[in-house]
């Protein structure tokens, strides 16, 4: 029987590549026989990844410095893409900005003074990024007839963020909430996959949201302990608990799903 997850001859791309899930969404792809071109505003990987290094060198991964949030950049990247890659018919749209934990006061103060310079700044990526993504790439699968693009969203697209796990902060006296952009911008994800879904089901191409839940990485114990007292699982995710769900959209196992949201978040999401 012929591999439904087999993705040999295919070309992805990975939005926010250098990151720590866009290097492992990269390597796993590459293992299943893909050809990845990553989009990202850095060549530095932002963890050690050693299948991610030896695809980079083997020219199975190429790596480009590209601004999502001008349409010019991603026009160009497409053009690249091609020539060195292949027809792309994966994407994967995974670049995002949010204020994580140890984020400066000015970014997690009262919802009254975010700074709308904050707000603007993440919706350009988070979701002008994404869709801009989506008219070059997706249009180009379109006229194929061919093509999987999975929009990378979050719990707090679908649920408002909970501001009791950040208190560790506000014990020292801090202000400290979870901004409202990150929230606002994720949601948005989910009716722009649901839109392009039904625009461009005819045409061969699937939009499908995956929504995750935070991994680890790193972050500071206190935070940790709330996080994961609030998990349902009481852990946060590894990197490579999202590869499984990222490979099963992209390729043709997931071949009758579109305009859906896979939720992957450890049962955050089920209380």
């Amino acid at each position: 029987m012929k591999d439904c997850f087999d993705l040999r001859g295919r070309t992805a791309v990975v939005t926010g590549g250098m990151g720590q899930l866009g290097i492992a969404y990269a390597a796993a792809l590459v293992e299943r026989g893909a050809g990845v071109a990553i989009l990202d505003v850095t060549d530095r990987p932002k963890v050690r990844d050693r299948r991610f290094t030896a695809a980079v060198r083997s020219g199975r991964i190429l790596p480009l410095l590209v601004d999502i949030t001008r349409r010019e950049e991603v026009e160009a990247a497409l053009k690249r893409v091609v020539r060195e890659l292949g027809k792309p018919s994966i994407l994967i749209n995974n670049a995002a900005l949010d204020s994580p934990p140890d984020a400066p006061p000015s970014e997690v103060g009262p919802v009254e003074d975010y700074p709308v310079e904050s707000f603007d700044k993440v919706m350009a990526v988070n979701v002008k990024g994404t869709f801009l993504c989506c008219q070059v790439f997706g249009g180009y699968m379109a006229k194929r007839r061919t093509g999987s693009i999975i929009n990378i969203s979050s719990i707090y697209g679908i649920l408002s963020p909970c501001q009791d796990i950040y208190e560790f902060r506000r014990k020292g006296g801090d202000v400290f909430f979870k901004p409202a952009a990150y929230a606002v911008s994720k949601s948005a994800i989910l009716n722009l996959t649901r839109y392009l879904a039904t625009y461009w089901a005819q045409k061969g191409v699937r939009v499908n949201t995956l929504t995750l839940a935070g991994v680890f990485n790193h972050q500071h114990e206190e935070f940790l302990q709330a996080y994961c007292q609030r998990m349902p699982m009481r852990r946060m995710a590894a990197a490579e608990e999202f590869v499984g769900p990222v490979v099963f959209l992209a390729s043709d196992a997931s071949s009758y799903m579109t305009g859906g949201n896979l939720v992957v978040d450890g049962g955050w999401s089920a209380w």
